[in-house]
């Protein structure tokens, strides 16, 4: 199955000449295509849909099959169902500066980090970029009420690791903000990553000018290793020395994610550890309480821990803060509400 999402405006204009049909179909079609419109939904000849049906080509890559709203802060989470029956999730979350979307780059993950769901059952494949951006059109379209954009900012961080998807991932990137199509600037784009070293800084040398956020969780090698297998290939300070290659290309600042998980990395001495980590380095740490996920058995922090260790990063001089939890109610960690769609449970 083709996804026409993959395709830039200049490849459906191609795709829709070769149909025998005029050039200005293909208007009418990426507009279609992007405003989450199935084919039947397309004012289009139906000698054009019938074509496009017969050389096996799907307006959208992804539909949604279940939603789920938080009572606590109105995070939706959704999970979609793919052209050929797997599934993936993303999460839709309301702040006051606009709606931000958390979207998948792969069916599971390879990765199998402690403290994550996606990838308990391993990888199974990558997403294309037009299955990533049938994400952000179906996720718009389900919450626009005017005619305003309903997404505003993007985080390349729910299922999946984007970089190890990097083709995709940025070819995603550049149809998402196409000035014919979203049009999302990628200063709106965060993409969140293990480390994979030398795809950071092809991503820097590329100029796609998105922020990057490190999954660290560790000040050291020693206690990466315990929550995060990608640790035994790129250490701490490879991850550091790629940021910093990063920034010198960019200008943008470095996120930092940093889950506290009980008796691992929270202590005063690991906070004092991080901070010389990361010292002269424009960054910002962000401290996540975790969700629990069963099959991990992994706890979070105690709030008097976490602040405890915030407070030292900000006497060491080291920006940072304790990220609000969203979607707590509603399996809001990566991974969680897919299995449970799989098994049955919801």
């Amino acid at each position: 199955m083709k996804v026409l999402l993959d395709y830039t405006f200049e490849e459906i204009k191609n795709i829709v000449t070769q149909s025998g049909e005029a050039a200005y179909r293909a208007t009418q079609l990426f507009d279609g295509l992007y405003r989450g419109a199935k084919l039947d939904e397309i004012n289009l000849p139906k000698s054009l849909k019938n074509y496009l049906q017969n050389e096996g080509y799907t307006a959208q890559g992804v539909e949604i099959v279940h939603c789920v709203e938080s009572k606590i802060d109105g995070t939706k989470k959704y999970i979609f169902k793919l052209w050929d029956n797997n599934v993936i999730e993303g999460v839709l979350m309301k702040y006051k500066y606009g709606n931000t979307i958390c979207v998948s780059t792969q069916v599971g993950c390879r990765m199998n980090c402690a403290f994550c769901a996606s990838g308990l059952n391993g990888l199974v494949r990558n997403l294309s970029a037009g299955e990533i951006l049938s994400q952000v059109v179906a996720v718009n379209r389900d919450n626009k009420s005017d005619n305003k954009r309903a997404i505003t900012n993007i985080v390349l961080m729910g299922s999946g690791e984007p970089l190890d998807n990097y083709d995709n991932t940025t070819k995603f990137l550049r149809l998402v903000s196409d000035e014919r199509g979203l049009n999302i600037s990628r200063r709106n784009v965060s993409l969140s990553t293990c480390g994979l070293c030398e795809k950071i800084k092809r991503l820097a040398d590329e100029n796609y000018g998105i922020t990057l956020t490190i999954s660290l969780h560790a000040p050291n090698d020693e206690i990466r290793k315990k929550i995060m297998p990608v640790a035994n290939k790129y250490g701490v300070n490879d991850i550091i020395q790629a940021v910093r290659y990063y920034f010198d290309k960019s200008g943008r600042r470095i996120i930092f994610e940093y889950s506290m998980v009980g008796g691992l990395n929270d202590s005063v001495e690991c906070a004092e550890e991080l901070s010389r980590l990361v010292k002269g380095l424009p960054c910002h740490i962000n401290l996540i309480r975790l969700n629990y996920v069963k099959e991990k058995g992994l706890n979070s922090s105690d709030d008097e821990r976490i602040k405890k260790f915030k407070l030292r990063l900000e006497k060491n001089g080291v920006s940072c803060t304790i990220r609000r939890s969203m979607g707590s109610d509603i399996d809001g960690a990566c991974g969680q509400l897919r299995r449970k769609y799989i098994s049955g449970e919801v």
